[in-house]
C-alpha cells in the first residue's frame, strides 16, 4: 500500500449559465462522464422510507509501536494503536483485535509519533519569486501551493499556521479532500501600514488615493494596507469574514519589503489595539510580525498575544514577554538560505536578522518563554525541503525531546488560542485517546537522532492525517 486518498469529495458550485440549452447539456454529460470515471459522482438517492447503509468505519491499526506522545521525553513500551475513522480510539500494551477490514501495520518496534507542525508557514509564498508572485495569474499561483501543499504533508507536516497570503481556497480544497496537504490556520492578508512589512507597491504608485483602487497584493489578498485604527478595524474584520483563524499585523519593518527598514515602529497602539479588540470580539488573537524591542513592547501594550520572530529584542523586553505570558513564534534562520531571491538591501537585512538568532533562543529559554516552532520559508522549492532539517536545528539550544516537544504539543496549545474559530476542533499534536489521528511512523529513534525528521522520504514509513494514509511503506501492511 502506497497511498490512500479520500474517495467521498464531491466538487462544490454550480456550472456558469450559457445561452442555450443544448450547450448546457453537452458540458453536464462532460462532466457527469469525468465525475464517473473518477469516482467522484453521489450515489443515487435511497428510495423513500429506505433507511441508507451507514459507510463502514475506516480502521487502521498499529501493531508493535513505541510512542513519543508529544509531551514526555521518553518512548512507550511496546504498544497497539487503534485509529477508527479520524480518532485515535484505543492505546494499549496488550494486543488490540483486528476488525474486519482494518488496516494493520506491523510497524515491529519503531516510533510513532504525532504529525509534526509549523507554525509560520506561507501556503502561497514558498514556490513563486518575489516577482512572480504580484505578476502571476492567480489561477497558476494557486496552482503552485497546491504543489506544495502536498510537499508539504509528505515531509510529516500535518498542520500549519498561514502567517499571510490568501491561502483560504486551498485551505477549502485540501478540507474538501479535492488535494492532500497539511490542516491549515489561515491569517489571510497580513495587515501593514503605508511603507511597511507587506506593502509591496513600487514608489511610481504613490500618492495612495483613499477610496482609489487597491494594489495588486491588495488585490489578491495577500497584504492590506490601513492606516488608522477605524481602516485596521475592517481589514482584520475581512479577514474574519473570511474565515481567518487569528489577524496578522506588521508592527515593524521586514527583510522582504523593499521600503521597510528592519528597525522602524509602524502600527500605534491605538491601530494595534483596534485588530485586538476585533479579533477578541471574535473569540481569537492578534500576532504581529516584530524584530525590534519597540515593536514588540508596543504590541504587548495593545494586547497582542503572539509575537511572530522577536530576533532583534533585548533581555528587558524578553522578561516583559514571559511576565505577560505572551508567545514568541520564532524561527532557526542560521544564515543567508532564505535570502537568496531577494536583492542585496534585503540580503542586508536577512543578515542583521540572522545576527539576532542565537540571542532570541537564549532569552527564551532564560525566561520561559512560551515558544513556538516555525520556519517562515519563502519563495523557494529547494529551501522548503529544509523544513524537517530547520526543526533538528533547534538541537542547538534544545534537546531533541524539547524540539520534537515544541514542534508537535506546544505549537498545538498556540492553535487552540483561536477558540471557537479553531476549524479543526478536537486534541492536535498529541498521541491519547481521543486525539485526532495525524500520525508519523519513523524508521529509528528520533528522541536520540533527531536528523532523522531531516529526511522524511527515507525515515517516515507512514504519514497520516485525520486518519487517512497517505504512505505506508512498513513491510507486511494490509488488510
Amino acid at each position: 500500500m502506497s497511498s490512500i486518498h479520500p474517495s467521498d469529495a464531491s466538487p462544490r458550485g454550480s456550472l456558469p449559465r450559457r445561452s442555450r440549452a443544448l450547450r448546457i447539456f453537452g458540458v453536464l454529460a462532460v462532466l457527469a462522464f469525468a465525475a464517473t470515471q473518477l469516482g467522484l459522482a453521489h450515489s443515487p438517492a435511497p428510495a423513500p422510507g429506505v433507511t441508507p447503509t451507514p459507510a463502514p468505519p475506516r480502521l487502521t491499526l498499529f501493531q508493535d509501536v513505541r510512542i513519543f506522545d508529544g509531551r514526555r521525553a521518553t518512548l512507550s513500551a511496546p504498544s497497539h494503536v487503534l485509529v477508527r475513522d479520524n480518532v485515535i480510539e484505543r492505546i494499549s500494551t496488550a494486543p488490540i483485535a483486528a476488525e474486519p477490514g482494518t488496516t494493520v501495520i506491523p510497524a515491529a518496534g519503531r516510533v510513532l509519533m504525532p504529525g509534526l507542525s509549523d507554525m509560520h508557514w506561507h501556503a502561497m509564498l514558498v514556490r513563486p519569486t518575489p516577482a512572480a508572485i504580484l505578476t502571476n495569474d492567480i489561477g497558476y499561483t494557486n496552482l503552485q501551493a497546491a504543489a506544495e501543499a502536498t510537499a508539504t504533508l509528505m515531509r510529516g507536516f500535518t498542520t500549519v499556521r498561514d502567517m499571510g497570503g490568501p491561502s483560504f481556497a486551498l485551505k477549502r480544497a485540501i478540507d474538501d479532500g479535492l488535494l492532500p496537504g497539511p490542516r491549515i490556520y489561515p491569517s489571510g492578508a497580513m495587515i501593514t501600514v503605508t511603507s511597511g512589512h507587506g506593502d509591496f507597491r513600487q514608489l511610481s504608485d504613490l500618492p495612495r488615493t483613499l477610496g482609489g483602487p487597491v494594489s495588486r497584493s491588495e488585490q489578491i489578498g495577500g497584504s492590506a494596507v490601513a492606516d488608522s485604527p477605524d481602516e485596521v478595524r475592517l481589514r482584520a474584520r475581512e479577514q474574519l469574514m473570511r474565515g481567518a483563524t487569528q489577524i496578522k499585523l506588521t508592527a515593524g519593518g521586514g527583510v522582504a519589503s523593499p521600503f521597510s527598514p528592519l528597525d522602524v515602529s509602524t502600527f500605534t497602539q491605538e491601530e494595534l489595539h483596534a485588530a485586538v479588540e476585533a479579533a477578541q470580539n471574535w473569540g481569537t488573537y492578534v500576532c504581529t510580525h516584530a524584530y525590534t524591542s519597540a515593536a514588540v513592547q508596543r504590541s504587548i501594550a495593545a494586547g497582542v498575544k503572539c509575537i511572530e520572530h522577536g530576533h532583534l529584542m533585548d533581555d528587558a523586553t524578553a522578561r516583559l514577554m514571559a511576565q505577560k505570558g505572551v508567545w514568541l513564534s520564532t524561527q532557526p534562520f542560521l544564515d543567508l538560505s532564505g535570502a537568496a531571491a531577494l536583492g542585496p538591501a534585503e540580503q542586508a537585512k536577512m543578515r542583521q536578522v540572522v545576527s539576532g538568532t542565537d540571542r532570541v533562543y537564549t532569552l527564551a529559554k532564560k525566561y520561559g518563554i512560551k515558544t513556538a516552532f516555525g520556519t517562515d520559508i519563502l519563495f523557494s522549492a529547494a529551501l522548503a525541503e529544509r523544513q524537517g532539517a530547520m526543526l533538528a536545528d533547534l538541537t542547538r539550544w534544545y534537546t531533541p525531546a524539547e524540539a520534537l516537544i515544541m514542534a508537535t504539543s506546544t505549537n498545538a496549545e498556540l492553535l487552540a488560542l483561536s477558540g471557537p474559530r479553531n476549524p479543526y476542533p478536537g486534541k492536535l499534536g498529541v498521541i491519547t485517546e481521543g486525539a485526532l489521528a495525524d500520525l508519523l511512523v519513523v524508521d529509528g529513534d528520533p528522541l536520540r537522532d533527531i536528523r532523522l525528521v531531516a529526511d522524511p522520504g527515507r525515515n517516515f514509513l507512514v504519514i497520516m492525517k485525520d486518519g487517512v494514509i497517505y504512505k505506508n511503506t512498513v513491510p507486511g501492511s494490509g488488510r
